[in-house]
């Protein structure tokens, strides 16, 4: 056990023992790990096994790099960054998947620089505020994004003020500067507590803030979640999800190079190509939310294609109804493991195991990873609550960022007194350990008085044959303070039912005040990159008027 590893578990032999807090769990070492030294490691024990593959549809025209190969160049390119920039300095990377996104990612942390990866949906405005709050040195940019100029965004960004940037780029030149690199730049020593990049949050309240992750932080929690779910050394992760949210590098890539494993990057999400991909790259696991579980089990190349290999779902994000995961180990053969946690956490917090039961699989995010204690709280008091209550989740952890950058202010409101995260998100534990999540902190609907959970009324909605997707939230009122909205897209756009017949479902199954009393239909969601539903830009655009209520029939 590591000297970190011991501090933790003495710390929390200290502490008394309490039924409704999850203690940590101390299965799995805390290794001094660095994303530099899991891949040189990964080169010097496995050199010609295959790395990386750009998962592009032609199979004919798909790239591949051995360990050696991936390591050469990664610490090449780390060498020409240097002639550019110093350890510490921040760069973003404002980009779309691909193989040269995750060169550079590699390369900056040899190099000692932190990454900065910014969603290339984001406007001018948006970006400003990411690149001056990181202090961003330097700017590697896609060419367009859904016919949007990049170029044209980052000119736009710089006339509102980027005034640190001092070196800017097109991702796809990395090779260039591949090519002109010196061989004799020493490489930094980077150690396990440096910080590896800043990803800052989804923004889904307020402006994002930018969570600083060190290296042994997000890589060990990685390797908890590879672990916990089987993925096999030398396995093969099939991704989807965007490399510069945290889903697609902490979770899915490091945790696939933590064993050694071949990591498929996919350009952009694609039912028909992820199968095709599970099929001729032997797949073994990814991680997509539940519409792109949708996505998979309704495509019609589905039964036509060998998934044997495929073992692992990991999801999260939004429910997934026990009919989906029923519908999964059916179909496709594989398990689930619903994954909870946050870009605060370093990733995820809890995670369900494959030998799960379908209900603890379906009706909770799991037990918390090793190393990690869970309590609820009351959120007003702060005192911890009795098994089943509900309140808001607290984690305590190695994982526990090291703050937000340059934000002391804000880092203390998150994490308080002992090292406890505030993750902002209601939930409760039952005896054994599980946690299940209700909603949102600041979602939480307040009707007369009485708390009611938009997860609980949501489930409920769920399991109505016509929904495809539902979102509660509160609407205010000035009689109640608040009432209940349900927002839904249905899995027959075109032939709705009338809404009273919702109202009449819910009405047999849970009390009146839950029911929803305004309700409206969408047919496409306003998403975070990582799939969650941004409920704060649904209420604004209810109060616009650009989604109508349902009216009586």
């Amino acid at each position: 056990m590591s000297g970190q590893a011991a501090r933790i578990e003495e710390a929390t032999r200290m502490l008394p023992t309490h039924a409704h807090r999850a203690p940590a769990e101390f299965e799995l070492d805390i290794p001094e790990l660095t994303l530099g030294g899991l891949l040189r490691h990964a080169a010097q024990t496995v050199p010609d096994r295959i790395a990386l593959v750009e998962g592009v549809a032609d199979p004919a025209a798909r790239r591949r790099w051995t360990y050696a190969e991936f390591l050469d160049i990664s610490e090449r390119l780390a060498r020409a960054l240097l002639a550019r920039f110093e350890p510490g300095d921040r760069v973003v990377v404002y980009s779309t998947n691909s193989p040269e996104w995750v060169f550079l990612q590699h390369a900056m942390s040899l190099a000692g620089i932190l990454l900065v990866p910014v969603n290339p949906a984001y406007t001018a405005h948006e970006l400003h505020h990411i690149v001056a709050d990181s202090e961003a040195a330097g700017l590697f940019m896609d060419d367009s994004f859904r016919g949007r100029n990049l170029a044209e965004t980052v000119a736009q960004m710089k006339a509102i003020g980027g005034d640190c940037l001092r070196f800017e780029a097109r991702v796809a030149d990395i090779w260039d500067l591949v090519a002109t690199a010196a061989p004799l730049v020493a490489l930094p020593e980077i150690g396990p507590q440096d910080p590896l990049q800043i990803q800052y949050t989804s923004g889904t309240t307020g402006k994002p803030k930018g969570a600083v992750m060190s290296h042994t932080r997000v890589l060990n929690t990685s390797r908890s979640i590879a672990r916990r779910a089987g993925f096999p050394d030398g396995g093969v992760h099939i991704n989807a999800m965007p490399m510069f949210h945290i889903a697609g590098a902490a979770m899915a890539e490091f945790s696939c190079l933590a064993y050694r494993g071949t990591f498929v990057l996919m350009p952009i999400w694609d039912a028909g190509l992820m199968l095709e991909l599970f099929e001729s790259e032997r797949g073994n696991a990814t991680l997509i939310v539940p519409t792109m579980i949708l996505g998979i089990l309704n495509h019609p190349d589905r039964p036509k294609r060998d998934l044997s290999s495929w073992q692992t779902i990991f999801s999260g994000a939004a429910n997934v109804p026990a009919t989906m995961v029923r519908q999964v180990h059916a179909d496709i053969g594989c398990k689930v493991c619903i994954i909870f946690g946050q870009t605060e956490s370093n990733g995820p917090i809890t995670l369900t195991a494959p030998d799960d039961a379908i209900a603890d699989q379906t009706d909770t995010v799991g037990r918390p990873l090793p190393h990690v204690e869970v309590k609820i709280v009351d959120p007003h008091s702060h005192e911890t609550l009795a098994v089943d209550e509900v309140g808001e989740v607290w984690v305590r952890s190695f994982q526990v960022m090291e703050g937000y950058f340059n934000a002391p202010a804000k880092t203390a409101e998150t994490v308080v007194a002992d090292g406890w995260l505030r993750t902002g998100d209601l939930g409760s534990m039952d005896a054994r350990g599980y946690v299940r999540i209700t909603g949102r902190l600041k979602e939480m609907i307040i009707r007369g008085g009485m708390n009611l959970y938009p997860k609980e009324i949501e489930d409920t909605l769920f399991d109505h044959p016509a929904v495809d997707q539902v979102a509660v939230l509160g609407l205010p009122d000035e009689k109640w303070g608040e009432t209940v909205a349900a927002v839904l897209s249905l899995i027959a756009p075109d032939a709705p039912p009338p809404h009273t017949e919702f109202d009449t479902y819910c009405r047999a199954r849970m009390a009146s005040q839950k029911v929803p009393t305004s309700w409206f239909y969408v047919r496409e969601w306003p998403l975070t990159p990582s799939g969650k539903i941004q409920k704060h830009v649904l209420l604004d655009m209810i109060r616009a008027g650009e989604i109508p209520p349902c009216r009586e029939p």
